[in-house]
């Protein structure tokens, strides 16, 4: 094994999974930031639903408030080895009761368990396409961009100075399949870059990507085998 499979060992959800004990306070601690990490796909799920942006808050702090709860992980579930499965399947049987949603409404609000910036959700959610698939279809979907967006902010934040940033912004478009190769000249030329380094430039950010992009989708998986077949389905669910 090498030094980087066994870093795998102690990725976010695997510690999650291997507990099997919410009780456990490193279970309990992975799974609240996996939560904070990929509340979304929740939140928009509930307002496709028809609920408001207020009470879709409510709705999703009471959703991880019950499933942070001791025993939640406990549920046999055999696709318990992604999280991105584990989330779904929770939903689903969340919104088949009844009762448990209104209670849950009871229960999330006021509280913070997740921090939602109402703001980001809702500007997040006014870009959602209007013509919809099956919810179960469009929550993939959500999961990958989300988790794609994760990758795209960690990789933002390494970027050094305003003109890190600045030549982030300008090359993001190349790295999410917006950019056209033809306007190399003419961002080279707005950075004050040449063609050559702005190409450069945008391999080192493809490669980087590339490796936070494993590590990521590594923490939401609990055996580094299904790393690859993950990131393939996650690049299918965008219909890429």
């Amino acid at each position: 094994m090498s030094e980087n499979e066994g870093d795998f060992d102690t990725t976010r959800w695997s510690v999650v999974a291997a507990a099997g004990d919410s009780a456990s306070p490193r279970s309990r601690d992975a799974l609240t930031t996996l939560c904070q990490g990929y509340w979304y796909p929740v939140y928009a799920q509930f307002r496709q639903l028809g609920t408001g942006p207020d009470a879709a808050q409510d709705l999703t702090q009471g959703f991880f408030a019950e499933l942070l709860e001791k025993g939640a992980l406990k549920v046999a579930d055999p696709d318990r080895g992604r999280f991105r499965s584990f989330l779904k399947a929770s939903l689903r049987h969340y919104l088949s009761h009844e009762r448990r949603r209104e209670r849950a409404v009871k229960r999330g609000s006021g509280q913070t368990l997740i921090a939602l910036d109402a703001d980001q959700a809702e500007s997040m959610y006014g870009l959602e396409p209007a013509d919809e698939e099956t919810p179960e279809s469009v929550f993939e979907e959500r999961w990958a961009r989300t988790l794609l967006q994760q990758v795209l902010d960690r990789l933002r934040g390494e970027m050094r100075g305003d003109a890190g940033r600045e030549r982030f912004r300008r090359l993001e478009p190349f790295l999410t399949g917006q950019g056209e190769r033809g306007r190399y000249k003419d961002v080279a030329a707005e950075l004050d870059m040449t063609e050559s380094a702005v190409k450069v430039t945008l391999h080192r950010m493809r490669r980087r990507f590339g490796e936070l992009l494993r590590e990521e989708v590594a923490s939401t998986v609990a055996d580094p085998q299904d790393i690859d077949v993950e990131i393939h389905y996650l690049f299918q669910a965008l219909g890429a």
